[in-house]
């Protein structure tokens, strides 16, 4: 991966290791929505790596991948490089399906790419992904995150703006909702009324966003003066009754957090009074029904670890029913992903 830039924060496992939390409520049921593997050009993120997160003391029962450009292949046409990665992926729940590794049904559900503005021309990529998941692909992740301003970078990849309103991705995303994929949604929050018109223009098309929908707290943008105009976008977009949120991400350096510029890692305690305002109005908006929390590890291990992250978690919902609970924790991203399975 020739030219590669890193921008997520570098994890430091001496760091982390000063963060010694037991599970809060260890046996109640989780699925993992969002995380990542890769292991070439980035620090290694494998199934072994995301297990001995796994295994810190909450009830993992399953995770669902999300593509982020891992182990592509390195010929043929282009629009079918991706199926590399689906490929890799199935490989890697196929070995956590044998039992071997644990309980934990990982990559259970796989969300990979397709480039929508292939137009109508997507649909050939997208039935083959259906072929080469062996029956866990679930949607795609055509990542729209764009601002002006370098310092909100956040991906590997930059986008062109206005994306979402392209015809040639709004003909690609028709593609979709026919072979029952869904759409995972990575912008910043100036991009919401962006995504607002595509999710009504496209009623029958699941939509999931992504990491709360990106509030911004670093470059021209202040955290506290972003709240007002990303509330009031998510409370529109939760009019829309084909999308879902995760509520995650929160540890990524574009929230304005500093945590990682700590002598020691954050508390759950900590995180949770910090992510409280944007956790609760995205619930407030959406209800449990629509709305999972998510790890976006290893994204968010620069911040902190595993068993940290799901205890901040917990603190949040702490004063939800246990049908909530369930909800929010492991319904909602069962029901959106078709992940099967008692919980």
């Amino acid at each position: 991966m020739a030219g590669f830039h890193n921008p997520h924060l570098p994890v430091r496992d001496d760091w982390l290791a000063q963060q010694a939390e037991e599970a809060i409520d260890p046996g109640l049921p989780i699925i993992d929505p969002h995380h990542h593997l890769w292991d070439v050009a980035r620090p290694r993120y494998l199934l072994d790596e995301l297990l001995a997160d796994t295994r810190g003391g909450h009830n993992i029962l399953a995770t669902v991948f999300v593509e982020c450009r891992a182990m592509y292949r390195a010929g043929g046409p282009e629009p079918m490089r991706p199926l590399g990665e689906t490929a890799f992926v199935a490989g890697v729940a196929a070995m956590a399906e044998s039992g071997l590794y644990g309980p934990t049904r990982a990559c259970a559900g796989i969300v990979g790419h397709a480039d929508l503005r292939l137009g109508h021309a997507v649909r050939e990529v997208l039935e083959a992904q259906l072929v080469t998941g062996g029956g866990r692909f679930r949607g795609i992740r055509h990542i729209t995150a764009w601002d002006a301003s370098p310092e909100t970078r956040s991906t590997t990849i930059i986008p062109p703006p206005g994306l979402m309103s392209d015809a040639a991705f709004q003909q690609g995303f028709s593609e979709l909702e026919p072979l029952g994929l869904s759409f995972d949604a990575w912008l910043y929050h100036p991009q919401l009324p962006e995504l607002i018109a595509l999710a009504r223009r496209f009623p029958g098309t699941r939509i999931i966003l992504d990491h709360l929908g990106g509030p911004l707290g670093v470059g021209p943008y202040r955290r506290e003066e972003s709240f007002a105009p990303w509330r009031d976008s998510i409370r529109e977009l939760a009019r829309c009754p084909n999308v879902a949120v995760k509520l995650g991400g929160l540890a990524m350096r574009t929230h304005g957090n500093a945590f990682h510029e700590r002598p020691a890692p954050p508390s759950s305690a900590d995180m949770a009074d910090a992510w409280r305002p944007w956790m609760e109005t995205c619930i407030e908006a959406f209800g449990p029904d629509r709305c999972m929390f998510e790890s976006n590890f290893p994204v968010d291990k620069g911040m902190t670890g595993y068993t940290a992250l799901w205890n901040a978690f917990k603190r949040l919902a702490s004063g939800a029913s246990p049908g909530e609970k369930a909800a929010l924790f492991h319904d909602t991203a069962a029901r959106i992903y078709n992940i099967k399975g008692e919980a």
